[in-house]
């Protein structure tokens, strides 16, 4: 079955976007699973062919990255990220109770075809582990019962928003708006936790602002290439100066009687 000709449209629109259109690949294959449910070889061939590069030069490009599937995927992409932090935190405990509610396996999808489960790799969220990932919308500080409320939920075909960000759409339509093709979504919801949000919080208490401006948030003074280099050899200089006083050698001119004369 080959491209629609509306998608084979949009792959064209999405190179075009760039000087060069290789650059457009990532977006165009996430594009073809909006229209697929995965990276099919009908997909790989449409974006060789528009691009002037071989499929294999595109399939090496789909096989790399993990959000591009070749497996049919459910209509809800569940990730429960198991790396390290968010294991201890729960992160397995939460993957096992989903695995044995939903009947299936890892990077499998329910009989009705609505969830995939997977476990994932960080999801730089550690603040607010264990974290999981529905169509990559944050749920944060989850539970197992937590979890299987939210799969049910999606399932039943009630509305599941995340916790920083809108509610949750389909897996294609998500993948719509990675290849970019807004939703108009973007600003429903929240955009970040109170966690992400302590420094900002403890910076305004105490009136700090981002280095390189001055008070009243005027632009520094542009800085020249020259005085530049210049800064950068003092404060090179000063660390390797602290450098050279180590911590053994400070021990050894308090008590010299360690070093290697008392040997």
């Amino acid at each position: 079955m080959s491209i629609d000709e509306k998608t084979y449209g949009e792959l064209r629109e999405i190179a075009a976007r760039y000087p060069e259109g290789r650059s457009g690949l990532l977006p165009m294959l996430h594009l073809v699973q909006s229209a697929e449910g995965r990276i099919t070889p009908e997909g790989i061939e449409a974006c060789a062919e528009i691009l002037g590069i071989t499929a294999a030069e595109v399939s090496g490009v789909a096989t790399f990255y993990t959000m591009y599937k070749r497996k049919p995927v459910g209509d809800y992409h569940v990730g429960v990220c198991t790396n390290t932090l968010c294991a201890v935190m729960g992160g397995d405990a939460i993957f096992e109770r989903l695995k044995g509610h939903l009947d299936v396996g890892n990077d499998e999808t329910t009989d009705d075809g609505k969830i995939t489960l997977e476990h994932v790799e960080c999801n730089a969220a550690c603040d607010y582990a264990p974290v999981m990932m529905v169509n990559w919308e944050f749920m944060d500080n989850m539970t197992p019962e937590r979890a299987v409320e939210v799969v049910d939920d999606l399932r039943e075909g009630r509305d599941v928003h995340s916790t920083r960000g809108p509610r949750v759409c389909t897996w294609r339509e998500a993948e719509r708006v990675l290849a970019g093709f807004p939703d108009d979504l973007a600003d429903e919801g929240p955009a970040a936790g109170p966690a992400s949000l302590v420094g900002l919080g403890i910076a305004r208490e105490r009136g700090w602002t981002a280095p390189g401006r001055e008070a009243g948030g005027a632009p520094a003074p542009a800085i020249g290439r020259d005085q530049s280099a210049e800064q950068a050899d003092t404060a090179r200089a000063g660390t390797e100066e602290k450098i050279d006083e180590s911590p053994a050698d400070l021990q050894h001119d308090r008590n010299p009687a360690k070093g290697e004369d008392a040997q």
